[in-house]
């Protein structure tokens, strides 16, 4: 008689939990309005129609979150517009549902080369090399873009070192 009302709510937080479990869908299926308006995303994308291609990926993932692709997809247009920042939050989203998406990993260390944070890309980079068993082509297009960007940043800063302040940059300051 001492156990039973513990033992009620164990019942009760089991059948609880157990049939959220069986209501929620699993993530391979996307409803097929979010596909229809992904598609419609990538359509207005193809045309160049950046503002039009953000507006249906949002309506892909307001009709259902899970769609990693939409996700991938902002931030592709999110970097096309010269948004890193926004395009990185984005390939996060696509991560948060698939931390191993190698697409959502190459955009995001794309978008950070791009904004000029060279050692997280590198350490996302390092994360993909980890990651992947066998051939993987972008890894090594990603690790020739992050030294490309990494000398053309050491090229700057070199030359900014090396070039004497001129006479108008002396008589400016105060």
């Amino acid at each position: 008689m001492r156990f039973t009302p513990a033992t009620l709510a164990l019942a009760v937080l089991f059948a609880t939990v157990s049939s959220v479990g069986i209501s929620q869908r699993p993530d391979s299926q996307i409803s097929p309005q979010s596909l229809a308006w992904q598609a419609k995303g990538d359509a207005a994308q193809t045309q160049g129609d950046l503002q039009m291609a953000v507006d249906a990926y949002e309506s892909a993932l307001v009709l259902d979150p899970r769609n990693r692709q939409a996700f991938i997809a902002l931030g592709d247009v999110a970097r096309a517009q010269g948004l890193q920042g926004k395009a990185v939050r984005y390939y996060r989203g696509a991560l948060s549902l698939a931390p191993n998406d190698m697409a959502a990993m190459g955009g995001t260390v794309k978008a950070m080369v791009e904004r000029g944070a060279i050692a997280n890309a590198k350490e996302n980079l390092s994360k993909m090399k980890t990651l992947c068993r066998g051939e993987c082509p972008q890894i090594a297009d990603l690790g020739e873009l992050i030294e490309r960007k990494a000398t053309a940043q050491a090229a700057l800063s070199t030359k900014d070192m090396a070039t004497p302040p001129s006479a108008e940059t002396l008589s400016q300051k105060p």
